[in-house]
């Protein structure tokens, strides 16, 4: 009797340890999250014109575990639905040299994947275009949804900081000021370990 108490007892710690670790969180197990079809619009102007480029090929990563953020955009996928502006826009940013505008970071705010709710967020890294780099800080949400992580975010460019001449015809010229936008669902990365 002694011996099946001893082994009912090693039974019932045995399913109490496994029942306890089924309901912590695992860190590693859906901590990433990854896109190739991200959305980013900038708005640009000239006097009595304005303008918007498009593109639905944002790649982007964002890591829950180390808090990473690492999004690019090729610039030939950024549309403004005239040709010769966007060849021009290409060869204002010389993008046969530096044909990617990215963002390498931190997420340096709280985020609880267990709210399912929008949560405001802030990201704090290297903004690169143009060849330049500089630190930036952006504002936005993320939200946990059955999809993965959605994300939303917007911030304004100054191309001076990015040694970009803004083009121009005669005396007008393209805003310096460029308002950004991003959007995307990011879906868990099931190839992440």
């Amino acid at each position: 009797m002694h011996i099946s108490n001893l082994l009912s007892n090693k039974v019932k710690y045995s399913f109490a340890v496994l029942l306890v670790l089924l309901f912590i969180p695992i860190k590693s197990i859906g901590q990433s999250y990854l896109t190739k079809s991200g959305h980013v619009e900038f708005d640009s102007s000239v006097p009595l014109h304005s303008f918007t480029g498009i593109s639905d090929h944002l790649v982007g990563k964002i890591d829950l575990q180390s808090s990473l953020v690492d999004f690019y955009v090729d610039m030939h996928t950024v549309e403004t639905g005239i040709g010769k502006r966007d060849r021009d826009m290409l060869k204002t940013l010389d993008a046969e040299t530096h044909p990617f505008a990215e963002f390498y970071g931190k997420l340096i705010s709280d985020f609880n994947p267990q709210n399912n709710q929008p949560q405001n967020v802030t990201v704090q890294g290297e903004f690169t275009v143009h060849g330049v780099s500089n630190t930036i800080t952006i504002d936005g949400t993320l939200q946990k949804t059955s999809d993965g992580l959605r994300l939303q975010a917007n911030w304004t460019l100054n191309m001076k900081d990015y040694n970009i001449k803004p083009p121009g015809i005669l005396f007008y010229r393209v805003s310096e000021k460029i308002d950004i936008r991003i959007s995307a669902t990011l879906p868990p990365n099931t190839k992440a370990k």
